[in-house]
Protein backbone atom coordinates (compact mmCIF):
# COMPACT_ATOMS: atom_id res chain seq x y z
CA UNK A 1 0.00 0.00 0.00
CA UNK A 2 1.58 3.56 -1.03
CA UNK A 3 1.40 6.54 1.19
CA UNK A 4 -1.61 8.11 -0.71
CA UNK A 5 -3.39 4.80 -0.88
CA UNK A 6 -3.09 4.76 3.04
CA UNK A 7 -3.68 8.42 3.06
CA UNK A 8 -7.21 7.42 1.64
CA UNK A 9 -7.68 4.57 3.22
CA UNK A 10 -7.45 6.79 7.09
CA UNK A 11 -9.63 10.19 5.61
CA UNK A 12 -12.42 7.69 4.44
CA UNK A 13 -11.95 5.35 7.55
CA UNK A 14 -12.55 8.33 9.51
CA UNK A 15 -15.49 9.86 7.38
CA UNK A 16 -17.32 6.12 7.56
CA UNK A 17 -16.65 6.23 11.39
CA UNK A 18 -18.19 9.29 12.00
CA UNK A 19 -21.09 9.16 9.99
CA UNK A 20 -22.06 5.33 11.36
CA UNK A 21 -21.74 7.37 14.65
CA UNK A 22 -24.44 9.38 13.37
CA UNK A 23 -27.36 6.63 12.11
CA UNK A 24 -29.87 5.92 14.49
CA UNK A 25 -29.07 2.56 14.62
CA UNK A 26 -31.87 1.71 17.17
CA UNK A 27 -34.45 3.04 15.14
CA UNK A 28 -33.63 0.53 12.28
CA UNK A 29 -33.84 -2.02 14.98
CA UNK A 30 -37.20 -1.36 15.53
CA UNK A 31 -38.01 -1.01 11.69
CA UNK A 32 -38.41 -4.33 9.80
CA UNK A 33 -39.06 -2.55 7.00
CA UNK A 34 -36.75 -0.07 6.61
CA UNK A 35 -34.13 -2.82 7.24
CA UNK A 36 -35.33 -5.13 4.30
CA UNK A 37 -35.04 -1.55 1.81
CA UNK A 38 -31.47 -0.61 3.65
CA UNK A 39 -30.55 -4.41 3.26
CA UNK A 40 -32.19 -4.94 0.01
CA UNK A 41 -30.90 -1.85 -1.50
CA UNK A 42 -27.53 -2.49 -0.27
CA UNK A 43 -27.11 -6.09 -1.82
CA UNK A 44 -28.74 -4.87 -4.82
CA UNK A 45 -25.54 -2.48 -5.06
CA UNK A 46 -23.47 -5.05 -4.47
CA UNK A 47 -24.41 -7.06 -7.71
CA UNK A 48 -24.53 -4.49 -9.69
CA UNK A 49 -21.07 -3.39 -9.40
CA UNK A 50 -19.64 -6.68 -9.78
CA UNK A 51 -20.76 -6.56 -13.25
CA UNK A 52 -17.90 -4.37 -15.07
CA UNK A 53 -15.97 -4.51 -17.92
CA UNK A 54 -12.28 -2.90 -18.40
CA UNK A 55 -8.78 -4.00 -20.01
CA UNK A 56 -6.47 -2.72 -17.35
CA UNK A 57 -7.07 -3.69 -13.46
CA UNK A 58 -8.61 -0.33 -11.84
CA UNK A 59 -9.50 1.30 -15.16
CA UNK A 60 -13.13 -0.99 -15.24
CA UNK A 61 -16.22 0.81 -15.65
CA UNK A 62 -19.69 0.15 -13.89
CA UNK A 63 -22.93 1.37 -13.19
CA UNK A 64 -23.34 3.39 -10.03
CA UNK A 65 -27.06 3.52 -8.88
CA UNK A 66 -25.76 5.39 -5.95
CA UNK A 67 -28.37 8.82 -6.36
CA UNK A 68 -30.91 6.36 -6.68
CA UNK A 69 -29.14 5.18 -3.04
CA UNK A 70 -28.93 8.35 -2.14
CA UNK A 71 -32.66 9.52 -2.77
CA UNK A 72 -34.40 6.26 -1.15
CA UNK A 73 -31.88 6.19 2.16
CA UNK A 74 -30.64 9.76 2.82
CA UNK A 75 -27.30 10.57 3.01
CA UNK A 76 -26.03 9.08 5.49
CA UNK A 77 -27.81 5.48 5.03
CA UNK A 78 -26.54 5.94 2.00
CA UNK A 79 -22.65 6.48 2.99
CA UNK A 80 -23.33 3.09 5.17
CA UNK A 81 -24.98 0.98 2.28
CA UNK A 82 -22.05 1.89 -0.15
CA UNK A 83 -19.33 1.17 2.00
CA UNK A 84 -20.54 -2.27 2.80
CA UNK A 85 -21.29 -2.99 -1.00
CA UNK A 86 -17.75 -1.47 -1.71
CA UNK A 87 -16.77 -4.42 0.93
CA UNK A 88 -18.36 -6.67 -0.67
CA UNK A 89 -16.96 -6.27 -3.84
CA UNK A 90 -13.61 -6.20 -2.16
CA UNK A 91 -13.69 -9.39 -0.78
CA UNK A 92 -14.64 -11.13 -3.69
CA UNK A 93 -11.63 -9.37 -5.04
CA UNK A 94 -13.65 -6.69 -7.47
CA UNK A 95 -11.52 -4.59 -6.21
CA UNK A 96 -7.72 -4.49 -4.43
CA UNK A 97 -7.78 -3.73 -0.82
CA UNK A 98 -4.75 -1.53 -1.08
CA UNK A 99 -7.31 0.68 -3.22
CA UNK A 100 -10.52 0.52 -0.58
CA UNK A 101 -9.53 4.24 0.60
CA UNK A 102 -9.32 5.59 -3.16
CA UNK A 103 -12.43 3.38 -4.18
CA UNK A 104 -14.36 4.64 -0.81
CA UNK A 105 -13.79 8.24 -1.27
CA UNK A 106 -14.26 8.82 -4.82
CA UNK A 107 -16.67 5.91 -5.36
CA UNK A 108 -19.17 5.95 -1.87
CA UNK A 109 -18.30 9.52 -0.32
CA UNK A 110 -18.05 12.11 -3.20
CA UNK A 111 -20.55 10.95 -5.38
CA UNK A 112 -23.25 10.42 -2.78
CA UNK A 113 -22.15 13.81 -0.78
CA UNK A 114 -22.96 15.46 -4.93
CA UNK A 115 -25.70 13.59 -5.28
CA UNK A 116 -27.23 14.86 -1.42
CA UNK A 117 -26.05 18.04 -2.30
CA UNK A 118 -27.83 18.66 -5.60
CA UNK A 119 -31.33 17.24 -4.08
CA UNK A 120 -31.09 19.95 -1.06
CA UNK A 121 -30.27 22.62 -3.54
CA UNK A 122 -32.89 21.68 -5.81
CA UNK A 123 -35.38 21.24 -2.90
CA UNK A 124 -34.97 24.93 -1.36
CA UNK A 125 -33.60 26.93 -4.59
CA UNK A 126 -36.26 25.13 -7.77
CA UNK A 127 -40.45 24.53 -7.61
CA UNK A 128 -41.03 21.40 -6.37
CA UNK A 129 -42.84 19.22 -8.69
CA UNK A 130 -42.67 14.99 -9.84
CA UNK A 131 -40.37 16.46 -12.65
CA UNK A 132 -37.82 18.43 -10.83
CA UNK A 133 -37.16 15.59 -8.52
CA UNK A 134 -36.65 12.94 -10.79
CA UNK A 135 -34.36 14.79 -13.49
CA UNK A 136 -33.00 17.11 -11.51
CA UNK A 137 -32.53 15.14 -8.44
CA UNK A 138 -32.05 11.38 -10.07
CA UNK A 139 -31.66 11.80 -13.86
CA UNK A 140 -28.66 14.55 -13.38
CA UNK A 141 -27.02 13.35 -10.80
CA UNK A 142 -26.39 10.02 -12.28
CA UNK A 143 -24.83 11.36 -15.37
CA UNK A 144 -22.83 13.86 -12.90
CA UNK A 145 -21.46 11.61 -10.71
CA UNK A 146 -20.11 8.65 -12.92
CA UNK A 147 -18.34 11.14 -15.10
CA UNK A 148 -16.86 12.54 -11.57
CA UNK A 149 -16.30 9.26 -10.42
CA UNK A 150 -13.88 8.50 -13.66
CA UNK A 151 -12.17 12.02 -13.79
CA UNK A 152 -11.40 11.55 -9.99
CA UNK A 153 -9.84 7.74 -10.66
CA UNK A 154 -8.31 9.24 -13.78
CA UNK A 155 -6.34 11.86 -11.48
CA UNK A 156 -5.36 9.28 -8.96
CA UNK A 157 -3.82 6.91 -11.01
CA UNK A 158 -2.03 9.81 -13.18
CA UNK A 159 -0.81 11.37 -9.73
CA UNK A 160 0.30 7.48 -8.42
CA UNK A 161 2.58 7.07 -11.68
CA UNK A 162 0.34 3.50 -12.32
CA UNK A 163 -0.92 4.52 -15.71
CA UNK A 164 -0.01 7.02 -18.48
CA UNK A 165 -2.20 10.08 -19.48
CA UNK A 166 -2.24 7.75 -23.32
CA UNK A 167 -3.94 4.17 -21.39
CA UNK A 168 -6.31 6.61 -19.42
CA UNK A 169 -7.33 8.64 -21.74
CA UNK A 170 -7.73 6.18 -24.90
CA UNK A 171 -9.09 2.97 -22.43
CA UNK A 172 -11.06 5.08 -19.52
CA UNK A 173 -12.11 8.45 -20.14
CA UNK A 174 -12.94 7.95 -23.77
CA UNK A 175 -15.94 5.93 -22.45
CA UNK A 176 -17.60 8.65 -20.05
CA UNK A 177 -19.83 9.99 -22.81
CA UNK A 178 -20.89 6.84 -23.46
CA UNK A 179 -21.92 6.35 -20.03
CA UNK A 180 -23.64 9.13 -18.88
CA UNK A 181 -27.27 8.80 -20.47
CA UNK A 182 -27.47 5.07 -19.38
CA UNK A 183 -26.79 5.71 -15.76
CA UNK A 184 -28.71 8.69 -15.79
CA UNK A 185 -31.69 6.56 -17.26
CA UNK A 186 -30.86 3.76 -14.87
CA UNK A 187 -31.58 6.20 -11.58
CA UNK A 188 -34.28 8.16 -13.28
CA UNK A 189 -36.22 5.15 -14.00
CA UNK A 190 -35.70 3.67 -10.29
CA UNK A 191 -36.94 6.58 -8.86
CA UNK A 192 -40.14 7.09 -11.15
CA UNK A 193 -41.04 3.46 -10.29
CA UNK A 194 -40.80 4.29 -6.34
CA UNK A 195 -42.45 7.29 -6.34
CA UNK A 196 -45.41 5.18 -8.30
CA UNK A 197 -45.11 2.15 -6.55
CA UNK A 198 -43.31 2.38 -3.41
CA UNK A 199 -43.29 6.34 -2.10
CA UNK A 200 -43.31 5.16 1.50
CA UNK A 201 -39.69 3.83 0.68
CA UNK A 202 -37.99 7.01 -0.32
CA UNK A 203 -36.88 8.69 2.69
CA UNK A 204 -36.54 12.45 0.37
CA UNK A 205 -39.99 11.95 -0.96
CA UNK A 206 -43.18 13.64 0.50
CA UNK A 207 -46.38 13.76 -1.80
CA UNK A 208 -47.13 17.49 -0.12
CA UNK A 209 -43.81 18.54 -1.66
CA UNK A 210 -43.54 16.94 -5.26
CA UNK A 211 -47.43 16.54 -6.01
CA UNK A 212 -49.74 18.60 -3.82
CA UNK A 213 -47.12 21.66 -4.29
CA UNK A 214 -47.10 22.60 -0.67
Amino acid sequence: MTTLQLICLLVYGALVLYIGKQVPWSSLVADKQRQHIIFGFTALMFFLWIFRVGIFTGLDVHFLWLPALTLTLGFRWAIIAGSVALLGTTLVHQDAWAMLGVNGLFGVITPVAVCYAIFMAAFHKIPRNLFVYIFVCAFFPGALIIALKMTLLSGYYLVADQYSWSIVRDNYLILIPLLLFPEGLLNGMTMTLLTIYKPDWIYTFHDKFYIDGK
